[in-house]
């Protein structure tokens, strides 16, 4: 007898992207067969995400799709968006399960048990607060990936959760609501799905979560589990993602300027250089704080790649305090930006907000734009800025006769070679800026 074939699309963070790896490796070991997503599958699995409206059109746009290409696929939409949105989801064609977070890393029990269902399957209860540390003999829940080990052989850095949900509830932000309050993983399963990971190749991990810097599981820290990483045989390198300005420990910043595995990369989401803005989404810092600790990082961390978060049209934003996030991101050393235009998001205070408040989406539009043709030339200035140096690059694809890969410190290199580089560290000395990306020679 055939196996079902099941694909899977992520849309979304990289801890989707964490959970979709797990979840494949889970499928697979249940009897289904894992195809491309560009094959025809008889179940299609979409991680969704609803931070923004984009991420909303995104999940309607690829049902759409699926259904044209292949009208005889079922469709499990599962994760954030299916969490929050389970009455919009059930009316898209061919949509056959909706699976919420509280219970999503369950796809394949739940697959099974239901697939003669001829109802749609709707499962999407609330999350319990402790989905991180349930015990055996108990099924785990989303999270705890008791015997998951979420090897990705579609890239070679690899995404490591190690902490979900987040208590903050930022007032533009859903997360809160979609994934439930701040949870972290058991350290002990932390370090044996690394080193699952390092056995099946992996040289980089990157730590993921809602908000990272918050992890605690009973004495560790997010400082133990870096420096646990680093004894990890096979791992060269550990980077953390996207995290919170308030949330940092200075000691993170000096292991990071020393000898050490840590990436010289931080990704800090700053959000508005306003601080009547900042007030408005109840972030917990201000600008003056935010300056000296990116600078502090600046000063300490030869090399370091700073990146940020910006949201632009967030309700009342004037055209002065639009102006002082540009401004910000001129002057300060942050590298890059990644440019969101606020979002109205169910259950998020912003929402609330009268509509009179609400920013025109051709403003929003033409100063997204304005930060985003900051952010390329504050990249290219940082690539500037590693001229002539060596870096080690850890290559990842080979695309017509380049290779590319990344430095820790983020920079995106390509070198035209016939060797085979797949995976492989190598040192190269960084000869010419090129758009987002950095040429150079093996040396």
């Amino acid at each position: 007898m055939l196996k079902p074939t099941i694909s899977f699309y992520t849309l979304g963070c990289r801890l989707n992207q964490s959970e979709t790896a797990v979840l494949e490796r889970s499928v697979e070991t249940d009897g289904f067969r894992l195809v491309d997503f560009k094959e025809s599958a008889d179940v299609v699995v979409i991680n969704t995400c609803t931070v923004t409206a984009g991420g909303d059109t995104d999940t309607r746009r690829l049902v759409h799709k699926i259904n044209r290409l292949n009208p005889r696929s079922r469709i499990a939409l599962i994760g954030c968006q299916a969490q929050m949105d389970k009455g919009k989801l059930l009316e898209l064609p061919n949509v056959h399960w909706v699976i919420g977070n509280a219970r999503k890393m369950e796809l394949s029990s739940i697959l099974q048990s239901t697939s003669e269902a001829m109802e749609p399957q709707v499962i999407t209860p609330a999350i319990p607060r402790d989905s991180f540390t349930i015990p055996p003999p108990r099924v785990p829940l989303w999270g705890t990936y008791s015997s998951g080990i979420g090897v990705d052989h579609r890239h070679r850095r690899v995404n490591l959760k190690i902490q979900d949900g987040c208590d903050s509830f930022c007032s533009f932000c859903v997360i809160p609501y979609a994934r439930g309050r701040a949870r972290s993983r058991e350290f002990d399963d932390i370090l044996r799905e690394a080193r699952g990971l390092a056995a099946a190749g992996h040289k980089e991990v990157v730590l993921t979560g809602i908000n990272l810097g918050t992890y605690r599981y009973k004495d560790h820290t997010l400082m133990d589990v870096v420096e646990a990483l680093e004894q990890i045989e096979g791992l060269a390198r550990v980077r953390i993602s996207s995290i919170e300005p308030t949330t940092i420990p200075e000691p993170l910043i000096r292991k990071m300027a020393g000898r050490t595995k840590l990436c010289r990369h931080l990704h800090i989401p700053l959000q508005s250089g306003s601080d009547a803005i900042l007030k408005a989404m109840k972030r917990k810092y201000s600008t003056e704080e935010f300056e000296r600790f990116i600078r502090m990082a600046d000063e300490l961390v030869p090399q370091i790649c700073i990146g940020t978060d910006m949201i632009v049209g967030f309700p009342c934003e004037t055209e002065e305090e639009f102006q002082r996030s540009a401004d910000r991101l001129r002057e300060w050393p942050v590298d890059y930006a990644h440019v969101f235009s606020y979002s109205r998001r169910q259950m998020a205070h912003s929402g609330k907000l009268p509509s009179s408040d609400r920013i025109p989406a051709e403003i929003i539009e033409r100063r997204s734009q304005i930060l985003r043709d900051l952010s390329l030339r504050k990249r290219q200035m940082f690539h500037g800025s590693l001229l002539g140096t060596r870096q080690g690059v850890l290559f990842e694809e080979k695309k017509k006769d380049e290779w590319t890969g990344l430095t820790d410190n983020y920079a995106r290199v390509a070198v035209k070679s016939d060797q085979p580089l797949r995976n492989e560290f190598r040192t190269v000395r960084m000869v010419t800026a090129r758009g987002a990306t950095v040429e150079g020679t093996l040396a």
